[in-house]
């Protein structure tokens, strides 16, 4: 089955990762804060699977790049760390070095697995030999009693042959993680109602009272004080056909009607705050340690622990 870079298999693969990058973690050797190394990328199946870590050991062995089964590595998100289980420097030696400009092949990762399984690398032999004990150091005593190993060729080999190898033991990574829910508050627009102003024209029947002036003449004929007194014939000038003019005026109403501004009105918003009260019920997990044999307490003893 050919191998694939995570990346090209999955551009988004730091989900995988609980949203990490796992590329550029130091790696330490198991147990030790002797440094390995750095993850330089990870190697994928055609499904999917994790099945290598490429590490480059410039910390032990200047520019050399290997293949690590992810069975026999622990990730510490916390500590930025991935532990190898059981890597030591012997070890580094006798892996083939990883060039990313070639394929990995069947026979490549034969080498790699002979290593691990502390045998010489052998290709095209069919090989019966017993996965080694988890708990013990390849390479050392306290390997469980080998047990009969499927036989299997190039054509047959399943990653199964050596779950030790490739299984990601997710009860012995060293981060337990709790989770717990938090109340997120946040706020949306929405519309809550509507003002339309607008005018119209109202109409109604107005009076104005207008005093007119209008002209009359007045005859009146009343006996002067001397009437009846003689007087001089040469002072008599009799005539006729005179005549006096008088003219008369009257005022007539002249109604127009003319606008003005009345008023002015203004529309403006103002916001109004208030404070309302959300609740909501959540849930947190608490962690549970049953105590089953002799507990060493260590000085970071995580709060709240129960026994």
């Amino acid at each position: 089955m050919a191998l694939l870079k995570i990346s090209d298999f999955d551009p988004d693969y730091r989900e995988a990762f609980d949203g990490n990058d796992v590329k550029g973690m130091s790696v330490y050797a198991q147990g030790s804060d002797e440094k390995i190394g750095t993850v330089n990328d990870v190697l994928v199946d055609e499904e999917g699977n994790f099945r290598y870590f490429v590490v480059d050991l410039g910390f032990w062995i200047f520019g050399k790049k290997v293949l690590m089964p992810v069975g026999r590595s622990r990730i510490d998100y916390g500590a930025d760390r991935v532990y190898a289980v059981g890597m030591t420097r012997e070890q580094a030696e006798n892996l083939p070095e990883f060039d990313e400009s070639m394929a990995v092949d069947y026979e490549h990762e034969e080498r790699v697995r002979n290593v691990y399984r502390g045998q010489t690398a052998t290709s095209e032999v069919p090989l019966e030999t017993a996965p080694l004990d988890t708990s013990a150091t390849v390479g050392t005593t306290g390997r469980a009693a080998p047990a009969p190993r499927p036989t299997y060729t190039r054509d047959t080999y399943d990653y199964k042959h050596d779950e030790d190898l490739y299984n990601l033991k997710e009860d012995t990574n060293q981060n337990l993680k709790l989770y717990q829910e938090r109340l997120v508050a946040n706020k949306v627009r929405r519309k809550a109602g509507e003002v339309s102003i607008g005018k119209h024209v109202e109409t109604e029947t107005a009076q104005v009272s207008i005093p007119l002036e209008k002209e009359r003449v007045v005859v009146e004929r009343v006996s002067p004080t001397d009437a009846g007194r003689a007087v001089d014939p040469n002072q008599v000038h009799f005539g006729e056909g005179a005549t006096t003019r008088v003219e008369l005026y009257e005022e007539t109403p002249e109604v127009r009607k003319e606008a003005f501004v009345r008023e002015e009105v203004r529309v403006r918003k103002e916001v109004e705050q208030e404070t309302v009260q959300a609740q909501e019920t959540i849930r947190r997990e608490e962690l549970d340690i049953h105590n089953e044999g002799t507990i060493v307490e260590g000085s970071d003893r995580l709060p709240n622990d129960r026994v």
